[in-house]
């Protein structure tokens, strides 16, 4: 099936056309980071309005790239939850309308199904396996035994590391988006240079927590740094920061690989992106002969063509949902 994806859930309006489950003829992003980064992170009322702004020419632009018109089109994925509830509605009316003028299938994706699915747009990756789910709304580890069928082994308890890299850039004066800028300072940085705590990181469960850390680096700003951290001093906060929530993610990763006794692991997630988290995710597991598997950066994002990767399965498996659907803005998977 030739599938139109649709993604609204939080900031970015995307569209994709993937054909087969596997095959991304064209995969549209439109960002907004540039309007919520006066304020510090995302104005859920100015994110809703941008979608209605966006949608209609980012699925054109994705029909186009495709060589496509809605007539080719044979079902319709949209993100129906978890998320932002106005920014859901704008992708699920859209996708709504177009199902239902064009007489074709649509279903309603949870959007961790689709960032979990979405390294499998690019190899085959052993079944059963851990998946590492790590964003800014999620740190999530699962248990993989087949497409479509997930247990979810661990959680964070309190921030998650896209949250915790957001709120430690503001606390720093770094700016927004955290991850990215943080990121990239701490290339210069000494990740020892500070002395950071790695909370729940050798307890025994799959949990997670980052309140703690980031609650550590207020501290330590307040208390070495009264007036100001000083900019040579900048990359090493960054960096030791950094190496806490990796160590943490890494350890806790492959602990579950051992409990679960499989050898394979995908990391997926806007945070997947990070460059230190790939590095020592890479080390860690090549020591402990684990095969692992990390996606490409412009699918770690929000994206619509893991959401259609996500309904070309839902299709071939399932009944459509029927056009009484709605956003769900929190939906466990």
């Amino acid at each position: 099936m030739i599938i139109l994806g649709i993604e609204t859930s939080c900031d970015e309006t995307a569209a994709a056309i993937v054909s087969n489950g596997s095959e991304i003829l064209s995969n549209v992003i439109s960002t907004q980071v540039d309007y919520h980064k006066k304020y510090g992170g995302i104005v859920p009322e100015i994110a809703s309005r941008k979608h209605q702004e966006n949608i209609i020419p980012v699925v054109r632009e994705a029909l186009d790239r495709a060589h496509m018109q809605l007539q080719d089109i044979q079902g319709i994925a949209v993100t129906q939850g978890p998320g932002l509830i106005g920014s859901l509605l704008v992708g699920v009316n859209a996708a709504k309308a177009i199902a239902y003028a064009r007489s074709i299938p649509l279903v309603g994706i949870n959007h961790l199904e689709g960032h979990m699915l979405a390294p499998h747009l690019e190899c085959d990756i052993p079944l059963p396996n851990i998946t590492l789910v790590v964003s800014g709304g999620h740190t999530n580890i699962y248990y993989m035994e087949k497409v479509g069928s997930y247990r979810l082994l661990g959680k964070t308890r309190d921030d998650a590391a896209g949250e915790a890299y957001d709120k430690v850039a503001k606390l720093l004066g770094l700016g927004y988006p955290g991850g990215v800028v943080i990121d990239r300072l701490a290339q210069n940085g000494n990740p020892a240079a500070f002395s950071f705590p790695r909370p729940m990181m050798h307890d025994a469960s799959c949990d997670f927590s980052f309140s703690g850390l980031k609650t550590a680096v207020l501290y330590c700003v307040k208390n070495n740094f009264p007036d100001g951290v000083p900019e040579n001093v900048l990359p090493d906060l960054a960096a030791s920061f950094q190496q806490a929530v990796v160590d943490s993610i890494v350890e806790k990763t492959l602990q579950a690989c051992i409990v679960c006794k499989v050898s394979a692991v995908a990391l997926t997630g806007g945070v997947a992106a990070n460059s230190r988290l790939r590095l020592h995710m890479q080390q860690r597991a090549q020591e402990r002969k684990i095969s692992l598997y990390l996606t490409s950066t412009i699918l770690c994002t929000d994206n619509a063509a893991m959401i259609a990767k996500a309904g070309s399965f839902k299709l071939a498996h399932d009944l459509p949902f029927p056009y009484e659907m709605n956003a769900i803005s929190r939906w466990p998977l």
